[in-house]
């Protein structure tokens, strides 16, 4: 199965789609959304290279995900699909002035990202909502949560101004990942999310809040977009990382939260090749540049 679905991935390589991204029948967001707007032909920004500097030139990138477990966990954010009968509940947060009240649909059985953060990315496939929620964890009969965000999937509206979501930079996580989805048709259609260690204190539409308090002109705020350079040769690679590299050039990558430089994130999925995926630890910072992407707004709320 997991051969048939490499040939796919061999022929397609390369193709695209005007259409959102979609999972379980939901759109992923409108196709104007920044998520999924190309920017291979946006202007290089003024001070790419020394961005590109603070984040790490000779580091490489490390996928945050793949098949398998990581101390006991899938490696990587899950996402939970659920109906309309699965009931709603409160959930109580630290953050509870910048999180939406609510309520949430959370299975008994709902998938968490392992670790400390504890992501739940939960899709109602009833109403194509997103819940997200960060450090999910039971409290008494209820839910406690650090932080939680509610998304309409057919719409673009933001934050408002200086809130977070599950996100350290107020941004929605589902758009992000690299699922297996995208890979078995042959392309990505959108942004990934990836980390960077020092951000400053600042963020960028689309991101909605900046977690720093470093201040420094060439370190990048939230919601900072890089793309791989068009030059970058990418064809040695084996597929799946392949097809990864080609979206950072047509789609890029978008600075969502503090943590390990150039870690981007995905969905665990047993058909991920561990091996595959670790090539893109060849590709070093240096390959990337800072797009301005001032003019990236969609037309729709």
């Amino acid at each position: 199965m997991k051969a048939i679905a490499l040939g796919v991935i061999v022929l397609a390589l390369g193709g695209g789609s005007a259409r959102s991204p979609r999972i379980a029948s939901c759109p992923v967001f409108p196709p104007d959304n920044p998520w999924n707007q190309r920017v291979d032909k946006l202007p290089v920004a003024s001070n790419s290279t020394a961005i590109i500097d603070s984040i790490g030139a000779d580091t490489g990138l490390h996928p945050d995900f793949g098949s398998g477990l990581w101390d006991g966990a899938p490696i990587g954010i899950p996402i939970t699909v659920v109906g309309a009968g699965v009931p709603r509940s409160r959930v109580s947060f630290d953050y509870a002035d910048e999180s939406d009240p609510g309520p949430y649909p959370i299975p008994a059985n709902v998938k968490l990202e392992g670790g400390s953060d504890r992501h739940a990315l939960i899709l109602d496939s009833s109403t194509c909502k997103l819940y997200e929620l960060y450090s999910l964890q039971r409290a008494g009969t209820g839910w406690h949560a650090g932080s939680g965000a509610i998304w309409s999937l057919r719409s673009n509206r933001v934050r408002p101004a200086g809130w977070t979501s599950a996100d350290a930079a107020g941004l929605p996580i589902l758009p992000g990942l690299v699922r297996w989805s995208d890979i078995a048709q042959g392309h990505i259609d959108h942004a990934v999310r990836f980390t960077v260690e020092r951000t400053r204190h600042a963020y960028i539409y689309p991101a909605r809040h900046y977690a720093s308090d470093l201040t420094g002109a060439n370190l990048p705020p939230m919601g900072t977009r890089v793309r791989l350079r068009a030059d970058y040769p990418i064809a040695g690679f084996p597929p799946q990382a392949r097809i990864v590299l080609a979206a950072l050039k047509t789609y890029g990558m978008i600075v969502a939260d503090n943590g390990t430089s150039w870690y981007i994130t995905g969905e665990p999925s047993s058909h991920w090749s561990n091996d595959d995926l670790h090539t893109l630890g060849r590709v070093p910072g240096s390959a990337f540049e800072v797009v301005n992407t001032a003019s990236l707004r969609p037309h729709s709320k």
